[in-house]
């Protein structure tokens, strides 16, 4: 059974807080362009873990536009200065769909145990 993140309206909601009032999110920010936001995770799993977060209302990696070259754009410039910033020396991107993303709104995991810091 699905969390009530999942509720239609709740999925609708969260996508119009990070596309229209992502200035709100009580974050600090590693990283913000027009299209995304980059911030650490509020309950890290690693030891250098980062939330990559679309500002366009999106519920997966299935429902992207392909053709938003503007994110993807930023989402490797992003990606590419916080492994130089932090100095990974090896690190992780993923994105969790269908039954494993638990957070209705899409997000990419930079994830490290190694040389973060």
């Amino acid at each position: 059974m699905k969390s009530i993140l999942w509720h239609p309206i709740i999925v609708r909601i969260i996508g119009w807080i990070f596309s229209h009032m992502s200035f709100l999110i009580p974050v600090s920010r590693l990283r913000e362009t027009s299209n995304l936001i980059a911030f650490h995770h509020p309950t890290p799993s690693y030891k250098f873990h980062v939330l990559i977060v679309p500002k366009r209302e999106t519920a997966s990696l299935t429902k992207l536009d392909p053709a938003d070259t503007a994110f993807l754009s930023d989402l490797y410039s992003t990606v590419q200065s916080l492994v130089d910033e932090f100095h990974l020396r090896a690190y992780r991107l993923i994105v969790n769909g269908g039954e494993y993303q638990d957070f209705p709104h899409l997000h990419f995991h930079l994830i490290s145990d190694v040389g973060a810091g």
